[in-house]
């Protein structure tokens, strides 16, 4: 789905001029096209953000906008990525992913510069267009600057952007000398130094002073006044300037200009007088409006002088000040509305001029063909997330008397993402539920010692174990352990995967499921991986958890594993197994070990791409790749790193995890024929979340895999019994 995310460097760029223009674009080029427009970050002050209403406006043809798919479009307020700033970007990613799934393309429009410091603020946009996965469009304001500073200055946002693993497909100079157009995009084009990345294409919008005007009655509630004179339909035009008058008659006529709006002390009644003249003479300029200051009445005799001279400009009057008015007015800035006829002109003049300079179809070209290779962790999760969702699996989590796995349980069924199941005594579970605040009323509660399975878990108990002694009087009483009746409860279908460990051994929990569930067709070894997710990309390293030394025939045995767990999560897997030595450098019994496990998977696992021995190194960096493995599909680019034992595995992924800033899941057992998950006893609630949504997702890969293996096998009977 090709997305934009419209981000400017700075305030005043008439970035929303930009946005009109992408989504006529996208509009245009695809009609009966579903597109979206999603806004991120929106003020805090309450009401509609004027600049979002527009462009859902457009979507709807001018039409107005519900409220229903104004919320759908709107991400978080700036106060709630202050207060945390890592829950208000997750909400940002799920609202923008909802939205998403029902368009065929949605562009993101960045914040506004109105809240906080703009190099912080491009970084905050620069992030989430990352997590969203979304190619950014910048847009820098040429005003002022020479076509060189233009570019230093994209130059220096597109840095930042980068930096936070967006990508920017092109730069959009806005605001700029109509003669100089060409200069300015070939400044921002030029190519830099030889090691510097190509910049992306250019392209440059001329400054429109219909576009920059302000609106009189943002003036007027910027400074909180009140009609006095004039018709209120004057307060819906633009205003073409602002002009001083604290001074006589004659000097404040010199300074009027067309369309301006005139602060005035509210006790200059001449001044007034003579405004209001100018206004309504042939030889002056119009007026848009006069502001009186200082809260001053006009005397009823000037008033009623005032109403003889005809249709006058709006006059409205303040309590405040001359200087804090002027003050309040200058701050004010045009943003686009459609309120007014006049706001809805500027919507089209603001579509027309993007129209005229600049090639909208070689920008969804550019769009289109962008690669965004990034994968955030939060991009990452969201996708987990909606993948448990789509098909939700039954997991059981057998420490139902543990707070934190009850807050688990309650987050997970308040998102409608796993269907859990809690084993423990219900009354206790429930009575703890409520102590610690956790919602778990709609969440199911088995008890072992009650429950009406218990006599068919105990008889398969028996059965599968009967070669180790276990009878059928014993076995009930075995079932007592709520870790093995958890497990039960998958083998025979009751449940579709397990976790626990939060208040259990490794030991604990993996021991039944070694007993009951076994290894899956084709597999020899459980192992473990855990899922590393650094900033920008998802690595998967193996085995980190379970298999202290294994021989080569285990380690190739963990290898394809660890594959098929990195593709089953949507990562390309290119398997680097791991040495203290690259292709055939070095010798010895570990070198050894790891180049005879290469071999095995090579043999057993065509399809896949693996490189071994070899160092992190020279599987991570690219330029390290071509200098010991030039010729390797793998080296450099290596996402499935098996390490030869637990020690290096252990110890390589916690330090990846502490240096690097990765956040690892983990470990995810792979091997069963069903999924089990063990938990760290310092384990956090949103750590047993992700570890429930990971199982969810395994599950619903087995179960694919085991349709799809009957289906092969039926195909096959038929296919016999035709030839037959």
């Amino acid at each position: 789905m090709p997305s934009l995310y419209v981000a400017s460097v700075e305030g005043e760029t008439r970035k929303s001029t930009v946005a009109l223009g992408v989504l006529a674009a996208m509009r245009s080029a695809a009609p009966g096209r579903r597109v979206g427009v999603f806004r991120p970050l929106v003020r805090d002050e309450g009401g509609r953000d004027d600049v979002l209403d527009v462009l859902l406006s457009e979507l709807a043809d001018g039409g107005e906008v519900d409220d229903a798919t104004y919320a759908a479009s709107v991400g978080v307020g700036y106060e709630d990525v202050r207060t945390d700033p890592g829950a208000a970007l997750d909400e940002v990613v799920a609202r923008y992913r909802a939205l998403a799934a029902g368009c065929d393309e949605v562009m993101v429009l960045g914040s506004d510069y109105t809240d906080v410091a703009g190099p912080t603020e491009l970084a905050v946009n620069g992030r989430i267009a990352a997590d969203l996965g979304t190619p950014v469009l910048l847009v820098v304001k040429a005003l002022g600057r020479s076509p060189r500073e233009v570019r230093a200055v994209a130059e220096v946002a597109r840095a930042e952007v980068l930096a936070q693993h967006a990508s920017v497909v092109g730069v959009v100079a806005t605001r700029a000398d109509p003669h100089a157009l060409g200069d300015v995009v070939a400044a921002l084009e030029e190519p830099g130094r030889r090691d510097a990345p190509h910049p992306p294409p250019a392209f440059a919008l001329p400054e429109d002073p219909t576009l920059t005007s302000v609106g009189v009655r943002e003036l007027v509630e910027a400074c909180d006044g009140r009609l006095v004179l004039g018709p209120e339909t004057g307060l819906d035009e633009r205003a073409g300037g602002l002009v001083v008058a604290a001074m006589s008659m004659p000097h404040a006529l010199e300074h009027l200009v067309d369309r301006a709006v005139v602060i005035v002390p509210g006790d200059r009644s001449e001044v007034v007088l003579g405004l209001l003249t100018a206004h309504a003479s042939a030889t002056f300029p119009q007026l848009a409006g006069v502001v009186l200051t200082g809260g001053f009445a006009l005397p009823e005799v000037v008033v009623r002088l005032l109403e003889g001279l005809g249709e006058a400009p709006p006059v409205v009057s303040t309590e405040l000040g001359t200087v804090e008015t002027a003050a309040r007015l200058l701050a004010v800035r045009g943003r686009l509305s459609r309120r007014t006829e006049r706001a809805r002109e500027q919507v089209r003049a603001a579509r027309e001029l993007f129209a005229a300079h600049v090639d909208g179809p070689r920008l969804l070209d550019l769009v289109a063909g962008a690669r965004v290779e990034t994968v955030t962790p939060r991009m990452f999760a969201a996708v987990l997330l909606e993948r448990a969702r789509s098909r939700r699996m039954r997991v059981v989590l057998p420490e139902g008397l543990e707070p934190r796995v009850l807050h688990a349980a309650a987050e997970l069924r308040r998102e409608g993402v796993v269907d859990v199941v809690l084993l423990g005594d219900e009354v206790e579970v429930r009575a703890l539920a409520e102590e610690v605040g956790a919602d778990v009323a709609a969440v199911p509660v088995v008890d072992p010692a009650t429950s009406p399975d218990r006599e068919r878990y105990a008889a398969e108990y028996a059965r599968l174990r009967a070669h180790k002694g276990v009878t059928p009087e014993a076995a009930p009483a075995l079932l007592e352990d709520v870790t093995r009746f958890g497990t039960l409860m998958v083998h025979l279908g009751d449940a579709d995967g397990m976790v626990s460990g939060a208040v259990h051994t490794t030991a604990e929990t993996l021991r039944p499921a070694f007993e009951v569930i076994r290894t899956a067709p084709g597999r020899d070894v459980v192992s473990s991986v855990f899922l590393m997710c650094l900033p920008d990309r998802v690595l998967v390293y193996g085995d980190c958890a379970v298999n202290p030394d294994p021989d080569a025939t285990q380690l190739a045995d963990i290898a394809a594993s660890s594959a098929d767990t990195a593709e089953a999560f949507g990562v390309d897997p290119r398997v680097a197994m791991m040495s203290y030595s690259t292709g055939g450098s070095g010798s010895g019994a570990d070198v050894e070990k790891v180049r005879r496990a290469t071999a095995l998977v090579r043999e057993q696992r065509p399809d896949l791409s693996v490189e071994g021995p070899i160092q992190y190194d020279a599987a991570v960096d690219a330029g390290v790749a071509r200098t010991k493995l030039p010729d390797s599909a793998v080296a450099g680019r290596a996402t499935v790193f098996v390490f030869p034992d637990l020690n290096t595995g252990n110890t390589t992924y916690k330090a990846v995890q502490r240096s690097a800033g990765a956040v690892a899941i983990g470990p995810v057992l792979q091997g069963l024929r069903r999924p089990v998950n063990d938990l760290s006893r310092g384990a956090l609630v949103r750590d047993i979340v992700s570890t429930v949504v990971i199982t969810a997702v395994q599950a619903q890969v087995q179960q694919a895999a085991e349709q799809q293996a009957q289906q092969q096998s039926q195909q096959q009977s038929q296919q016999q019994g035709v030839g037959a």
